[in-house]
């Protein structure tokens, strides 16, 4: 009993860090991993080892699979969450964007998510989360103000914007039409989707040649398992559990943490001018997660 209450607190303070660390991870692998391939291509294999891997957990498990109805949104979900998410931080990388700031861009979902949030989904944003948001993305736009955005840098930079718009509606399409749809065949069918797409993508746009190594099997492979398993997973826990603005809020973290694995593996610099708008990122995500006071009436 005791180790069920201790579980049940310790992991809603674990997961978004967990989170965090797994989500940052994958520009690393991803990086990894365009070594070896064009994106789009290096992205089918990637999402040919998920589905393996969720078909033998569904094979095993035999959850319910979910009504006509719930397996469209799914797909839809899928394509936004994971298909054109992934293919614009894979572009963005492959086109020289460094993997420390491939996350900027998708980092201002939460004043995306926020605005949309609060619109169709009635959840309400306080005055300080509206602060946390908003120092956010001076952070950002800080961590962005001397970065070159032309030429092959230009396609790059287009490639997170995408992102951005993508993970920003799949977050949103996720929390009101997926939620009660059981993970394990929710997310077969979101990762058949977003591979239908890039099988289409690397047909039509690239040459799909492979040079197999350590490294490109090893970055398909983390990303296989600690991302479209174990980050996407957390991810929709998160968001069953919390506001979509508070998970939202998590991935202003992740540039930060990507910058210190990419300067320890890549040496990738970011610069005091990075460095300060990263902490400003930070403290809006101190903000928009810090917990609201509860009243309590003089009679309870």
């Amino acid at each position: 009993m005791n180790q069920d209450v201790t579980l049940e607190r310790v992991l809603p303070r674990a997961a978004p860090a967990i989170f965090v660390v797994l989500w940052s991870s994958g520009f690393i692998a991803t990086k990894y991993a365009l070594a070896g391939a064009e994106p789009l291509t290096f992205l089918f294999i990637r999402m040919a080892a998920v589905v393996l891997l969720m078909a033998i957990i569904i094979a095993i498990a035999r959850p319910k699979w979910p009504n006509r109805v719930d397996t469209w949104h799914s797909v839809v979900a899928g394509l936004l969450v994971h298909g054109f998410y992934l293919a614009g931080t894979a572009i963005a990388i492959y086109h020289s964007v460094p993997a420390g700031l491939s996350a900027l861009i998708p980092g201002l979902q939460p004043i995306l998510t926020s605005t949309l949030a609060n619109r169709f989904l009635g959840e309400r944003v306080t005055p300080l989360q509206w602060l946390g948001l908003l120092l956010g993305l001076s952070g950002v736009l800080l961590v962005l103000h001397t970065r070159q955005m032309s030429g092959q840098l230009g396609w790059g930079w287009l490639g997170t914007c995408v992102s951005l718009i993508s993970i920003t509606l799949g977050t949103l399409y996720q929390k009101r039409y997926c939620s009660r749809i059981d993970w394990r065949t929710g997310n077969l069918i979101q990762f058949v989707a977003a591979g239908c797409l890039y099988a289409v993508g690397a047909y039509l746009f690239e040459t799909r040649q492979i040079v197999w190594s350590w490294e490109f099997v090893l970055g398909v492979g983390w990303l296989a398992i600690a991302l479209s398993m174990g980050s996407i997973g957390l991810l929709y826990w998160l968001i069953r559990h919390n506001g979509t603005t508070q998970v939202a809020s998590l991935f202003y973290l992740v540039p930060v943490v990507t910058a210190l694995m990419a300067f320890v593996l890549f040496d990738e610099r970011v610069g005091w001018l990075g460095i300060v708008g990263m902490a400003i990122c930070a403290a809006g995500v101190f903000l928009v997660n810090k917990p609201a006071k509860v009243e309590v009436s003089p009679g309870s």
